[in-house]
């Protein structure tokens, strides 16, 4: 097979399987597994070894090298400082317990030798934030146990990686040398080289593109080229230290007051997706039926041990003297499925293992994708019920997301939390959240679409987005991205602008559902600023809806409020019942009287 025949097979496989799982909202990389075992070992559509030869391992290298960049970029000093005890507990001893635990569960569990042990130990930190976080918001659990399952799977994300990558380098030097003395010499220098280059060139990155020596159209190319030299450029001076220099560099960068940061971060996304896609499938392809026929017993005993002894080990031991419960210790010691990134970087190191004359260094990659598949099929499937039966779900009602910061939109946001509905107001403009922040609205500031909002933004606590900027295409793009893991009844926008309809010309069957009568963002801003309020009024067995509808004729009507939380949005052709013990938010006409009309 040509080798371009090749690439673009594996990009339709990853890309596909990944927009698969997104329509049928499942872990995108159990089908990414499946889609690469179809296309190797079970129909021999695509052999990596023999299309792409001698070039395989630098490929994967290379692409693991800007996968383990976006891990640094990611890793944040003051979001570390920021977290709660229990995470920086999570990344500061339970880090090293869960490196020691899953060594000894490699070793004696799946029968590795120490220096595989080792490696694969420390590969095995990575819980992997891209499976957490949707199991999460499937979950629901309390705010809590659900802020540090997150955030130790976003810090641990990189410093699994940086593990492995520093126990590769002892394990490779011990064999090269042969003395230990001249092992910790070289391991020292290692370092040294490495995190200087990544250092120096993180520096210069930021030098650079703050003094403007960079144009815009340029940043992401010279990134990319960036990454790619230091990891070529550290790997010449010193052997295997390409690795360790992109992690620090990436550090170094994310850790900056970059003006154009967000912009970079959204290129590393979308880079990381195609990368891990096309990684995930060219190492699963490249499983052989002999490969897989090592697995044996052991590889279930290894899972076993993990998932049972090491973590829950490792996390009730860094979890001590700790104000969480029992019952939260134990959900997150349950919790730790392993994502893309333990895979990738299990194929890389298990190959150079095997060059270096560890033969069991090939079984790495077949024991991850085990792992893998194991710990996100069961904790897919037992989270939510363990979570119910130790009583840790969330209590609050699904809140509201209100996407777009106005003056109106901090009106809606205070009278839906005064109604007992989590809100938070999402813009990518500071200035546009500013009274929302005046007035002690929870906010998110950022770009709703990219990747990193499912990072920092506590998703499973909203159950709705309310998409109700004053950008039409926006408000259809963000309900269209999210209507696949809200549901397309919890997805609403506001009315289209007519001038904005008929340029464009949008079609209805896109978007999310109006809210409503579908009045515009012109329109509700007009309303505010003409003595127009949202309220939630209370319904009684004396005063029903009819009551209320005669009361405010012409108020615009957006949700009822059930007794428990739950909001119920009206749309055109809908009316939701109403019953006492409901509320009816409405944006109503308040008339002033006479005195204070005249004083205006």
């Amino acid at each position: 097979m040509e080798p371009v025949v090749a690439i673009a097979i594996i990009g339709a496989l990853g890309i596909g399987a990944q927009w698969l799982a997104w329509r049928l909202r499942l872990p995108a990389i159990v089908l990414m597994l499946a889609a690469g075992v179809l296309a190797g070992p079970v129909t021999g559509l695509v052999d990596p070894a023999d299309v792409f030869g001698d070039l395989l391992r630098p490929l994967i290298a290379l692409a693991v090298a800007i996968i383990l960049f976006e891990g640094g970029i990611t890793l944040r000093i003051e979001a570390l400082r920021e977290a709660s005890k229990s995470v920086r507990r999570l990344v500061v001893l339970g880090a090293p317990l869960g490196w020691i635990t899953a060594t000894l569960a490699a070793r004696y569990g799946a029968g590795l030798s120490w220096e595989a042990a080792t490696i694969f130990g420390g590969i095995l930190i990575v819980t992997g934030p891209t499976v957490v976080t949707p199991l999460l918001r499937q979950a629901r659990l309390g705010h809590k146990v659900s802020e540090i399952l997150r955030w130790e799977a976003i810090v641990n994300d990189p410093v699994g990686a940086l593990a492995a990558v520093l126990a590769f380098e002892v394990v490779h030097l011990l064999h090269v040398s042969g003395s230990v003395a001249e092992a910790v010499g070289h391991l020292v220098l290692g370092i040294t080289v490495a995190g200087a280059a990544g250092f120096a060139a993180g520096w210069l990155v930021v030098r650079g593109f703050r003094r403007g020596y960079v144009p815009e159209y340029l940043k992401v190319p010279v990134l990319l080229g960036t990454v790619v030299a230091t990891y070529v450029g550290s790997d010449l001076l010193l052997h295997e230290s390409g690795l360790l220099a992109v992690t620090v560099m990436g550090a170094v960068i994310g850790n900056s007051t970059l003006p154009s940061l967000a912009e970079l971060r959204r290129f590393k996304e979308n880079v990381t997706v195609l990368l891990v896609s096309g990684v995930f499938i060219l190492l699963a392809a490249d499983l052989s039926w002999d490969m897989l026929g090592l697995l044996d017993w052991r590889a279930l005993a290894f899972v076993g041990l993990i998932v049972f002894v090491a973590r829950p080990l490792s996390v009730f031991l860094a979890l001590s003297g700790t104000e969480l419960t029992r019952s939260e210790k134990t959900i997150v010691a349950w919790v730790g499925p392993r994502g893309v990134v333990a895979v990738a970087v299990s194929g890389l190191f298990g190959a150079r293992l095997s060059d270096i004359g560890l033969t069991d260094g090939a079984l790495l990659a077949p024991l991850a994708f085990v792992l893998v598949a194991v710990t996100v099929v069961l904790h897919g499937f037992s989270l939510a019920p363990v979570a119910r039966l130790l009583g840790l779900t969330s209590k609050e009602p699904p809140g509201v997301i209100l996407v777009g910061g106005s003056s109106w939109t901090s009106d809606l946001g205070e009278a839906l939390q005064e109604a007992g509905v989590p809100v938070v107001i999402a813009d990518r403009n500071w200035f546009r959240l500013r009274e929302a922040r005046e007035r002690g609205l929870p906010v998110y500031f950022g770009e709703f679409l990219s990747e990193a909002t499912e990072h920092r933004l506590e998703m499973n606590r909203y159950g709705m987005i309310w998409a109700l900027s004053d950008n039409d295409d926006y408000n259809t793009l963000v309900c269209t991205n999210y209507a696949p893991e809200f549901g397309r009844n919890n997805v609403f926008q506001i009315g289209r602008n007519e001038s904005s309809a008929l340029a464009r010309a949008l079609p209805e069957t896109i978007g999310g559902r109006r809210i409503g009568t579908g009045l515009s963002f012109e329109e509700f801003q007009r309303r505010s600023m003409k003595s127009w309020e949202f309220v939630a009024t209370p319904l009684t067995e004396e005063f029903g809806p009819e009551d209320h509808f005669a009361e405010h004729p012409k108020a615009e009507r957006i949700a009822v409020i059930r007794s428990n939380g739950t909001v119920v949005v009206f749309k055109a052709d809908f009316e939701p019942k109403m019953q006492a013990g409901d509320s009816i938010l409405a944006m109503a006409k308040i008339e002033l009287p006479v005195e204070k009309n005249e004083e205006a």
